[in-house]
């Protein structure tokens, strides 16, 4: 059976010079009744018999708007599309007047008595009792009526075309890339430099991406280039061919990831890890041997530290270096398959030398083995022909869901045999005499200082995992201003970014790549500069902010996808490769969830003595003294006050996350502290916390990027572009605060009316900010070859 009833073949069309004139000021009413379909068939029955029973019009007339109104009997296409046509040539001159009301243009209908396009030469009166009828139908209808009159008055065909471009920025752009490059300009540009070349440009439109052997020789070619350009070697001493400057390094680090990011693992891997491990664990006979070969990419290295048993638990890896004394070679075994050495870069295809982690074993002077923990060993692992060495077995890990250009491998070494001087032995080494000496007493103090020189891995990926979400971004952005679909009848379509769902969807991550940006920034300063005094402080914020930027890369970059549409969905728009690619970026260098329980237990170490020695009346006057705090910052007037002024004021966002901060504090080291009173070991004690904890490291983190954007403002002088910038502080911090509206809820630092006004706020400053998004990510200075090709309109050419 036919779902939608239709009239019969000889039911007569609408004649507005016959006996149907009468319903010319009901017509835009019957249109839209019918043609939108937005209207069920109850909806038209409720109408239409509301007709019926209003007194005033005459029989005949509610007889033919009963027939006009039969949710049984709608009327064909055919008719609608006459109606149509009548009313456009009727209306004649109104298209200047589209924002008459659909009553009111019945009321030009019936006073004109058209009858398709002729006059009809009534009197031109409408009786009172037929207007009050009309406008009746028209609230009963309940739609927008100027809106669907412009509809019915829009002359068919194209809309008119949108002026092409955006409005010319209101700032400096140049200025602000000279900002964010920072002390290191010229090193950003040769990288950009290198990646523009036509030999490191992605596959174009409608080309296959390489296969992974073909991408792994790509990148490999691509790595010489940049040895050849000295860029590995600079963080490396002079004699060694390198700058001596690890920011440097990391500048260099950073912007290679607007490109391919394998290049930018493999990089890393071979500079950073493998060459870091020689420069920051190795004695100075080791940086002057292998160093400049390194650099110069003529010795491939790896970095051998995860397990396939354990990957975050460094200290409990199995992998041995035992020395022996009868030979002074130091013997590296696997004791068992989970002992493997997993996931090492470098290692499937092109590695010849490994850092080996391992556990040092020296055998004592009463016989027994002495364990002197975790050591770094270099063990050859291939010939220069690219044979396996002898007791070195290598696989393949296989595809991967990115960064197949990286040849990830797997090393079991069975009792394959060292010098004694391929220790790494800043920190520990092994005596001619086979004793064991280190400078460092202590061995968890050994250990830890061992792993903090290797913490520039950690910056690096915080640093790269922003530029990443650059690109995605840029080109999301761009497409944004440029990309038009809908808008008012007769107007221009109206661009994505004017929408405010869709600025709701960017606008607040833009900023947060600023504020990753400027945070990472200081960070790699601070590690460059860094003393024995503060080497675990830049640990922790290494830790923190690396967890923080790469997980706000990947929720950035899901996010530009989706803005994209079909159009980002496409391989050659990047974003595949830059979801796949990053999506590790989460879990190494450190698991995210790991490296935030580092941060709360470093944010817990000033309570260290309350776990020991700290008496109870020491721990109330602490807890009454947060408390007098909390009173102070709880004020009836700050917790309410929603004048714009307030709410974008700077102080007030950095009080915010430092009370959160200072309260999830407290309150976890007294759940903390009552289960050690209880008698609960420390590692169950922080497990049954672990949640709070979590939340601590977050609520540390963000502090800590806000003071970072907010202190990197105040060196922009005043104008144009500092008000910007400080704009997109504020939506940063209340884009923060607003995330986690229910914390302070609950703990009663805002109420509704204020939380709902943060809300509001957010979007205000996204309107604000939509006409400098363009420049904004501009002024990133990605090259064009390596944006998605929408970044420049619906073409395929990124030129």
């Amino acid at each position: 059976m036919d779902p939608t009833p239709r009239r019969s073949p000889d039911s007569p069309s609408f004649d507005p010079r016959g006996e149907d004139r009468q319903l010319l000021p009901f017509l835009p009413m019957i249109y839209v009744a019918w043609a939108d379909g937005e209207l069920t068939p109850r909806e038209i029955a409720a109408i239409a018999a509301q007709m019926q029973e209003r007194g005033g019009l005459g029989e005949d007339c509610r007889q033919r708007l009963a027939r006009w109104l039969d949710p049984e009997n709608p009327p064909p296409p055919r008719e609608l599309a006459a109606m149509l046509r009548l009313m456009r040539r009727a209306a004649g001159e109104l298209s200047d007047r589209r924002r008459l009301g659909l009553a009111e243009l019945g009321m030009e209908l019936a006073r004109a008595g058209a009858a398709d396009g002729e006059g009809g030469g009534g009197d031109g009166e409408v009786d009172r009792a037929t207007a009050a009828a009309v406008a009746e139908l028209e609230q009963a209808l309940g739609v927008a009526s100027a809106e669907a009159t412009a509809e019915i008055l829009v002359p068919p065909g194209p809309r008119p075309k949108a002026p092409a471009g955006e409005p010319e920025p209101a700032f400096d752009v140049a200025a602000l890339t000279r900002l964010l490059d920072g002390e290191h300009a010229e090193v950003r540009q040769r990288v950009r430099d290198v990646l523009c070349r036509p030999g490191f440009a992605p596959p174009a439109p409608g080309q296959d991406p390489p296969s992974r052997d073909e991408h792994r020789r790509r990148v490999l070619e691509w790595l010489r280039v940049l040895a050849d350009q000295g860029l590995g070697s600079l963080s490396f001493p002079a004699y060694a061919g390198g700058a001596d400057d690890v920011g440097k390094f990391i500048a260099a680090f950073e912007t290679l990831a607007y490109g391919d990011l394998s290049l930018v693992v493999k990089f890393g891997v071979q500079f950073g890890l493998f060459g870091g491990s020689i420069l920051q664990l190795g004695g100075e006979h080791h940086r002057r041997r292998y160093l400049a070969e390194v650099g110069r990419f003529e010795l491939p290295g790896c970095f051998a530290m995860s397990e396939t048993g354990h990957g975050s638990n460094v200290r409990d890896l199995e992998t041995t270096a035992r020395y022996l004394p009868a030979s002074d070679e130091l013997e590296i075994h696997t004791p068992h398959p989970l002992a493997r050495k997993d996931w090492i870069g470098n290692a499937a295809r092109d590695g010849r030398m490994a850092t080996v982690f391992a556990q040092l074993i020296v055998p004592g002077d009463d016989g027994e083995d002495e364990h002197h923990g975790v050591h770094a060993v270099l063990v050859p692992i291939r010939d220069a022909d690219g044979r396996p060495a002898p007791g070195v077995t290598i696989e393949d890990c296989g595809p991967k869901e990115g960064l197949n250009g990286v040849d990830n491998g797997r090393l079991t070494f069975d009792r394959v045999r060292v010098p004694r001087h391929n220790l790494l032995d800043r920190f520990g080494t092994v005596s001619a005499e086979g004793r064991y000496e280190s400078p460092i007493p202590g061995a968890t103090k050994r250990f830890f200082t061992m792993l903090g020189t290797l913490v520039g891995g950690r910056i690096s990926v915080a640093a790269a995992a922003v530029s990443a979400a650059k690109v995605g971004l840029a080109t999301a952005l761009r497409y944004g201003a440029y990309r038009r679909q809908f808008g008012p009848a007769g107007e221009p379509e109206v661009a994505l970014l004017d929408y405010q769902a869709h600025q709701r969807r960017l606008l607040p991550r833009l900023a947060d790549a600023y504020a990753h940006h400027f945070a990472a920034r200081w960070l790699a300063r601070r590690f460059a500069a860094r003393s024995e005094a503060d080497a675990r402080e830049v640990e922790t914020l290494a830790a923190g902010i690396k967890a923080s930027a790469t997980w706000s890369c990947i929720d950035t970059l899901q996010t530009c996808r989706e803005a994209c549409g079909g159009q980002g969905y496409l391989a050659h728009q990047r974003f595949a490769a830059l979801k796949a690619d990053t999506d590790v970026f989460a879990t190494f260098e450190g698991d995210n969830t790991v490296l935030l329980q580092l941060v709360a237990r470093a944010c817990l170490s000033d309570y260290k003595q309350q776990f020991g020695e700290m008496r109870a009346f020491h721990l109330v006057r602490h807890v009454l003294g947060r408390a007098a705090t909390e009173i102070a910052e709880k004020n009836p007037v700050v917790v309410r006050n929603t004048d714009r002024e307030h709410l974008r004021d700077p102080e007030l966002h950095l009080a915010a996350l430092r009370y959160r901060e200072q309260s999830l504090l407290t309150s976890v080291a007294r759940r903390l502290k009552r289960r050690l009173d209880d008698g609960v070991d420390s590692f169950t004690a922080f497990n049954q916390c672990q949640d709070h904890l979590l939340a601590l490291a977050r609520a540390f983190t963000e502090r800590v990027v806000l003071e970072r954007f907010q202190a990197a403002l105040e060196e922009v002088e005043p104008g144009p572009l500092a008000d910007v910038l400080r704009r997109l502080a504020a939506l940063w911090a209340l884009w923060r605060l607003e995330e986690d509206a229910g914390w302070f809820l609950e703990n009663g630092y805002l109420e509704g009316v204020k939380a709902a006004a943060i809300r509001a706020e957010v979007l205000d400053l996204c309107a604000e900010l939509r006409p400098h998004a363009v420049p904004l990510v501009d002024a990133f200075a990605v090259p064009r070859s390596w944006l998605g090709p929408i970044a420049f309109g619906l073409g395929t050419e990124r030129v």
